[in-house]
């Protein structure tokens, strides 16, 4: 057997904020519900208390959602839950999702996982314009729900914690990395980051964390920008290739020239 040789040709950097366009909860660990609190708390910054957004959901959104789109088979359990996972190299080489997303490490096919997705934090001007507004309690709103028994027509109230609408989570880093190598190639990479864009579009039109049929969690994109280190320019800071890009239909608009920008960027260097 030949050893395994892959070499990083560059990482693509995709920053932007999310704005909360409806109230936003995405859970924490409950330890038991105390006299005037809530049934569904928000996950939050041990340190600050502050609400934040964690890479996990986002990312694991992002991918349950392409999966779907694409009708990849739920064929993997993890938990509780399925999601798409190939199981041979043929499905593999064919697969940008598993790519992108990474598969089970005993897979003895995998390359690198090329996406990887940052925790978010509130802005500074979110937090101070949280901080001077009158909350249920710091930085969140309670919503309270109402069940009605189908049976006897009892209410039974319950409520949620959420972040209100209008708070801004930012900057968010999603980081994509490009390898060539045995059984990599940064063509495909190059090609596969429009997986990441389909992912984000399909979230704004979905929605992040829970209770999102009942109204939460609709979220939009902006502020994007999308920069670059690779080659003898990998630096502290990317190459910015496109900044200020509004929203999602900006960044769709300009990703022809993203993707060709990056192409001529790594693939020059071969």
């Amino acid at each position: 057997m030949t050893d395994q040789i892959i070499t990083l040709e560059g990482r693509v950097f995709l920053r932007f904020n999310i704005r909360a366009l409806s109230g936003l909860h995405i859970g924490g660990t409950e330890t038991g519900v105390e006299i005037g609190g809530v049934d569904n708390t928000v996950i939050r910054d041990p340190v600050s208390n502050q609400p934040y957004i964690p890479g996990s959901s986002l990312r694991g959104k992002m991918r349950s959602l392409t999966e779907k789109y694409k009708g990849a088979p739920q064929n993997t359990d993890i938990g509780r839950v399925k999601i798409h996972s190939c199981k041979d190299r043929e499905a593999y080489e064919k697969c940008a999702i598993c790519q992108v997303y990474g598969v089970p490490a005993e897979r003895d096919f995998s390359t690198p996982t090329r996406l990887i997705v940052r925790d978010v934090s509130l802005t500074k001007d979110s937090v101070k314009k949280l901080e001077d507004a009158e909350t249920d309690f710091p930085y969140t709103e309670v919503k309270t729900e109402v069940a009605i028994d189908r049976v006897t027509s009892m209410a039974t109230p319950r409520q949620l914690e959420r972040v209100p609408a209008g708070a801004v989570f930012g900057e968010s880093e999603l980081v994509y990395s490009i390898y060539s190598g045995t059984d990599c190639a940064p063509e495909k990479d190059i090609d596969n980051l429009e997986t990441v864009f389909l992912g984000l579009q399909l979230l704004e039109d979905d929605y992040l964390g829970g209770m999102g049929s009942r109204g939460s969690g609709r979220i939009g994109v902006e502020d994007i920008r999308v920069g670059i280190k690779g080659g003898d320019k990998y630096g502290p800071e990317p190459e910015w290739l496109v900044e200020g890009l509004e929203d999602l239909a900006a960044l769709e608009e300009a990703k022809k020239d993203i993707l060709q920008k990056i192409r001529e960027r790594l693939l020059a260097q071969e």
